[in-house]
């Protein structure tokens, strides 16, 4: 890396999480090189590579032109629901997509650190006989065969396991999806009452600009063949989450309880020990992050 700035490639540079890691990576003096499918969609500040995972050649070119040092790889399929119709796509994008950018980098013959990134939805202890719909089952499979990989073919493999990540931003979580809500009432729209399942399920919500932190620390100092649970460490139940939202809004939220839930895997708290060894604490407190993401649908919905 003497003479260049380093750079990181990042996978799914358009998207929630990777809208945050450029900016984060390039004000740090990164250089960056954001890897999207649709031309034009690259943060600014960038180098925008455009193609698909899904493309084993076309990989193996993109790696070759970006010449990363570190690989933060954020691209993958991760709606619950639609895992549902269509699994084996699941299964294409978030595992073979994966392998086909560890496999690149591997070809090209240089030392990158590689940060996959999993979900805390992974299923407990890495057996995937106990996931609870097929998103879970396809990152659950490419959370042990990613480490694996690394530890056949001695390649610096990491994975992170993040929990809900929040904040301002085109997200598809329950806390982006209550501002918009709010935002459509504040501005007048008349809205039928948000559907919510109960008000008592717990989880552990994490900005997602502490988690880009977090990744970047694992990139430079994680330990290579371990997986790294990243969160907040408190776990808030729905309800909370509604009654913040409800606080920092305008209007009322009014609020239907289904009581029907879908197929989740069950809440887990997040071992952060191994991350806060590493000097990695959360920044931003909860209802900044809950704010802050109001703030975004406001200005943008």
């Amino acid at each position: 890396m003497s003479g260049r700035r380093p750079v990181v490639l990042i996978t799914g540079a358009a998207g929630f999480v990777g809208r945050h890691a450029c900016a984060w990576f390039a004000a740090q003096g990164y250089e960056v090189a954001a890897l999207v499918r649709r031309a034009g969609s690259a943060p600014q500040g960038t180098s925008e590579l455009r193609g698909d995972l899904d493309d084993p050649l076309a990989v193996r070119a993109l790696v070759r032109a970006a010449r990363p040092d570190y690989a933060l790889h954020l691209a993958g399929a991760n709606a619950v629901r639609r895992s549902w119709e269509e699994p084996l796509a699941y299964f294409r994008t978030n595992l073979m997509g994966t392998l086909h950018l560890l496999d690149a980098v591997r070809r090209s013959g240089r030392a990158c650190r590689v940060l996959v990134v999993g979900s805390l939805l992974d299923a407990p202890s890495g057996d995937p006989g106990a996931a609870a719909h097929p998103y879970s089952l396809s990152k659950t499979v490419q959370a042990g065969v990613s480490l694996a990989w690394g530890g056949l073919f001695e390649q610096e493999v990491l994975l992170a396991q993040p929990s809900n990540l929040i904040g301002p931003g085109e997200s598809a979580g329950i806390c982006a999806l209550l501002a918009r809500y709010a935002a459509g009432l504040e501005r007048g729209e008349a809205l039928p009452p948000f559907r919510l399942s109960s008000r008592g399920e717990p989880r552990d919500y994490l900005d997602v600009r502490d988690a880009v932190r977090a990744c970047a620390r694992l990139l430079r100092e994680g330990r290579p063949g371990l997986a790294y649970p990243i969160g907040s460490g408190a776990m808030r139940s729905l309800g909370e989450v509604c009654d913040t939202v409800e606080r920092l809004a305008r209007v009322p939220l009014p609020i239907r309880i289904t009581g029907t839930t879908s197929q989740t895997q069950p809440a887990r708290r997040p071992d952060l020990t191994q991350l806060r060894a590493l000097g990695w604490r959360p920044e931003i407190p909860f209802e900044r992050s809950i704010a802050d993401t109001l703030e975004y649908a406001r200005r943008v919905v």
